[in-house]
């Protein structure tokens, strides 16, 4: 007879399908990589800091590899599915499993409220009488009909979705340089490195305005963790977490930080504003018409290709929620397809308040979203963090075993993401703007400690202290 805790263990990837293959892991790994925050977000931030935007991703991309990095020793550790939740929930506590279990839960439900309202926004591109708040819901339909699918044909289709957003920033990126290098095209005559400088300096507002940009950029990163949720439906996540993660340095320097860099030579940072995507303006001055509409069909895909990852996560940690006791048991039950249909449909209903917001205040929605979701991130990534700091304790100590996938620099690299994480908190606190988050953080906490208490009191041995069954590591 097993342990609760094993057993505990071993169902958050009891009945799942392990789908996934190596291709499938790679690509959506990048795809989570690029999103709204990049392809819409960089427009507002431009215009917020000028050309140091490329400093600002280049940094916050270092702190999301050490983040990664210590999310990859943890689950080659002990790989489960709702992976940040299960080392939250065995390093700090069961209600730290809990909290971010849910926190999570909330992160990609109001990052589906901001791809919505990004992909309505697209939309006006070429229908501007249609409403934001009507396509959004369309959208929301379609996508929630799209997800009660098997996994390997969601991965499959999250391939595709991947390839198409790689294919327009590595095209984006060789006709930029063609354009500085060779001249043609109406911006061949204005396009030039000195862009990066020309206008006011590379510091054109000031380091501290280039500072306020960096929750928007942390927000441009949220769902690279995504390849922790698949760990549970991944064919060998021991070969393919580590690749997965061993390459991000290099996505985030291409797809980042390179593209960033090559509109910026191209277009002065001058003419970017809040609402425009600097892919779509990019094209435009260039001159090139068809290829400003093609570009805005490939962010409207990468929008909703984000939205779907977050139907898929949302409805696996619900499960592991559920099966840990901390959400209605209903959500343990899969569909026919081996997906958990009832949480994703409980996610997608609450996705709708993102069409209320288009609906209410469609110039605000996606600002008011987008600073919620970054600070449910932020919470995110600090218990990685944070629970990777008391893994190597353990190690150290001789009480767990070691990972095949260790961290370079230990604990180290680890607390210098932790501080970045706080200071980003704090300039979130500083934004007058953005500071609404936090209060939607302290009613979710609240309401969250609410829901303990109760679990508590009906269910005691839920809320109880257990160290895993150290047969099951490994």
């Amino acid at each position: 007879m097993t342990s609760p805790q094993a057993d505990k263990e071993a169902v958050p990837e009891e009945g799942y399908e392990r789908g996934l293959n190596s291709r499938q892991v790679q690509m959506i790994a990048i795809g989570g990589a690029i999103g709204v925050g990049l392809f819409l977000g960089a427009g507002a931030n431009i215009a917020k800091a000028g050309p140091s935007l490329i400093v600002m991703y280049a940094l916050a991309g270092v702190i999301i590899f050490f983040i990664m990095r210590a999310l990859g020793e943890l689950l080659l550790y002990r790989p489960v599915s709702g992976s940040f939740a299960e080392y939250s929930r065995e390093f700090l506590g069961p209600f730290f499993g809990y909290f971010t279990g849910w926190t999570y839960w909330l992160m990609w439900v109001v990052t589906g409220m901001a791809e919505l309202t990004a992909a309505a926004i697209y939309i006006n591109y070429w229908f501007p009488a249609v409403p934001q708040w009507t396509s959004a819901l369309v959208f929301l339909i379609i996508l929630f009909a799209a997800n009660l699918i098997s996994v390997k044909l969601f991965g499959e289709i999250e391939f595709w979705f991947s390839m198409v957003k790689v294919t327009a920033i590595i095209g984006m990126i060789v006709i930029g340089l063609g354009v500085l290098t060779l001249g043609f095209s109406q911006a061949g005559d204005t396009a030039a490195v000195s862009n990066l400088w020309a206008f006011d300096g590379f510091f054109p507002k000031g380091i501290g305005s280039s500072l306020m940009t960096l929750q928007g950029v942390m927000f441009a990163y949220l769902a690279v963790e995504l390849v922790g949720v698949t760990a549970g439906e991944s064919e060998n996540p021991e070969k393919t977490l580590p690749k997965a993660i061993n390459t991000l340095p290099w996505r985030i320097a291409l797809f980042y930080v390179g593209a960033l860099t090559v509109i910026l030579c191209v277009v002065k940072w001058t003419e970017f504003a809040e609402g425009v995507s600097p892919f779509v303006k990019a094209f435009a001055v260039i001159g090139i018409p068809a290829a400003a509409g093609i570009v805005n069909f490939v962010v409207l895909t990468a929008a909703l290709s984000s939205c779907n990852s977050g139907m898929y996560s949302t409805g696996r940690m619900l499960r592991n929620l559920a099966e840990s006791g901390e959400a209605p048991k209903v959500f343990t039950k899969l569909s026919s397809t081996k997906t958990p249909a009832l949480g994703i449909g409980v996610s997608v209903v609450f996705m709708g308040i993102g069409v209320v917001l288009n609906y209410t205040v469609p110039e605000k929605a996606f600002g008011y979203v987008t600073s919620v979701a970054t600070a449910a991130g932020i919470w995110t990534w600090l218990m990685i963090l944070i629970s990777h700091v008391l893994y190597r304790r353990r190690v150290t100590a001789g009480r767990l075993p070691a990972s095949s996938f260790p961290a370079p620099g230990g604990s180290v690299c680890s607390y210098v993401a932790i501080a970045f994480l706080l200071f980003v908190t704090g300039l979130i606190a500083y934004d007058a703007d953005s500071r609404i988050c936090l209060y939607v953080m302290a009613g979710w906490a609240v309401a969250l400690g609410i829901g303990w208490a109760v679990l508590k009191s009906r269910n005691p041995e839920v809320t109880a202290r257990r160290e895993p069954d150290l047969e099951k590591v490994g």
